[in-house]
């Protein structure tokens, strides 16, 4: 059974900054690739960031230059990065683990980031 666990939301200013964490149950190598996704209120959940085993990554055009994904092998976790926050950035903030063959898509509970005037 595949677990993620997102932990860093919270609470912060416009411009500031956080850093979410994402810890898996199993080695993040097992993974083709893992990202950070996001449902703002009545909204669809979009791609934030992505790395892949190969350590490739990709951001949504919205988030590049303030957000940077990174993974943690020893401590299989993916980390998100996101700075100079804005109020847009208001939403839940997803993990999601991918396998590639058999396709499949593990996601965490996710976690609240709140951005405040």
């Amino acid at each position: 059974q595949v677990q993620l666990m997102e932990s860093g939301g919270g609470l912060v200013q416009a411009g500031g900054s956080l850093r979410l964490s994402c810890t898996a149950s199993l080695s993040v190598f097992t993974f083709d690739a893992m990202g950070w996704y996001r449902q703002g209120p009545g909204e669809q959940r979009v791609l934030v960031a992505t790395i892949n085993s190969g350590g490739g990554t990709n951001y949504a055009n919205f988030v590049k230059g303030r957000f940077s994904i990174s993974r943690d092998n020893a401590k299989n976790t993916v980390d998100l990065q996101m700075n100079s926050l804005q109020l847009e950035d208001t939403a839940a903030y997803y993990c999601k683990a991918q396998w590639l063959w058999p396709v499949r898509d593990f996601w965490g509970q996710g976690t609240q980031v709140t951005v405040s005037s």
